[in-house]
């Protein structure tokens, strides 16, 4: 590409004598004013106009032609700036940073990323997605993914969006019979919001789903202080029968004096996960249940490491964990990393909690919902 200097008296005799001389092939870059008023008292404007090489290789431009009839002093020759190797060398930057942008971070990446994808590679990688989910999803959608279709970023979101509903594991609730009861014990570390999670899902049950389902609420957390105090608000507020219970032989009894209730909900105690002889107990408790069906729920919160989650599961997979209720997604911008967990460990997730409002702000797990989650990056209020 060459650069070509026109002058004038004006802007707009510059661009003529530019059209004059380059026709409408020319492409304007930039106008300024390059001189004041001198002895002659004429102001000098200056066009520079770009013309792509193959003009050159047709027509020559005359130089004997570059005169500006307007100027009264000297002619003033054009000016060529060849801005090519200067281009090119742009080009080879951009080259090297997309190169460092999409280099593999493992064995796994032989995938070579289309740009089109860019956007919402970046998403997975913000969202902390597990890394080998993410491979298998870009690649198949590379492969799926009609050539037609990638040029609209939308149809390229709506398409992940259809994969991601597919491995998203949720579970929905389905009514209870009429004589149909159901157990649920809440396990998890401390400080994720178990007893609070119950709250909700009391209030759910009892009041929320047009059916106001008996609900009774059994605590175990003698541990923590203040725990029992706080689920006994909770219980007379709404109205509801609470057991509690102290040592696992005396569980059984809790049981059959709510024998009543469609649902019956089980606080346990949290600590570490790495605190076994606490987990150990839970079993101990559930043990003394093994006629009845008890559905394990694992609280977990939302704004931990991957890694920290799959350490909290493991530890309490030993109880034989069901599902899954994520709490605190009010406080994390990333949703990834419980789309790959819920999915790579085979648990589907039941609840959400989305703030600290006691009832409202809990939810029955819906894909749709964590994917807008996914992909706005932040907790969407319904």
């Amino acid at each position: 590409m060459k650069m070509l200097s026109f002058l004038g008296e004006t802007p707009t005799k510059a661009l003529q004598n530019a059209q004059q001389e380059c026709g409408s092939d020319a492409v304007v870059i930039s106008t300024k004013k390059v001189s004041s008023k001198g002895k002659n008292s004429v102001n000098m404007y200056e066009i520079v106009v770009a013309l792509e090489e193959e003009y050159d290789k047709h027509k020559e431009i005359p130089t004997e032609h570059i005169v500006y009839k307007n100027t009264p002093t000297n002619e003033v020759p054009t000016q060529f700036y060849d801005f090519k190797s200067q281009i090119d060398q742009m080009q080879e930057s951009l080259s090297q940073v997309q190169r460092i942008l999409w280099e593999p971070k493992s064995q796994l990446y032989d995938l070579t990323i289309p740009p089109e994808f860019t956007e919402v590679y970046n998403l997975f990688e913000d969202n902390d997605f597990d890394p080998e989910m993410t491979y298998s999803i870009l690649k198949k959608t590379i492969e799926q993914l009609p050539v037609t279709m990638r040029t609209n970023p939308e149809k390229i979101k709506n398409f992940f969006k259809l994969i991601l509903r597919r491995i998203v594991a949720v579970k929905h609730e389905i009514p209870l019979r009429v004589h149909q009861r159901k157990i649920m014990m809440f396990v998890g570390p401390t400080g994720v919001g178990k007893t609070t999670t119950i709250a909700k899902l009391a209030a759910r049950y009892a009041y929320k789903l047009g059916t106001n389902y008996k609900v009774g609420v059994v605590t175990l957390d003698s541990f923590r202080v203040g725990a029992v105090e706080q689920l006994k608000a909770y219980a007379n507020i709404m109205r509801l029968p609470l057991e509690i219970v102290k040592k696992p032989e005396e569980l059984n009894e809790a049981i059959t004096r709510l024998r009543d209730c469609h649902y019956i909900l089980i606080d346990t105690a949290g600590g570490s996960q790495y605190d076994m002889d606490k987990i150990d107990l839970i079993n101990q408790y559930q043990q003394h249940l093994k006629e009845i069906p008890i559905e394990k729920m694992l609280v977990m919160p939302a704004n931990v490491k991957t890694n920290d989650l799959y350490e909290i599961y493991n530890s309490y997979s030993t109880l034989n964990i069901d599902n899954l209720i994520f709490t605190k997604l009010d406080e994390t911008i990333s949703f990834g990393n419980l789309i790959s967990f819920a999915h790579k460990t085979k648990k589907s997730i039941c609840y959400l909690s989305i703030g600290q409002n006691v009832p409202d702000d809990l939810i029955e797990a819906s894909s749709d919902y964590l994917i807008e989650c996914f992909m706005n990056k932040q907790s969407v209020k319904i």
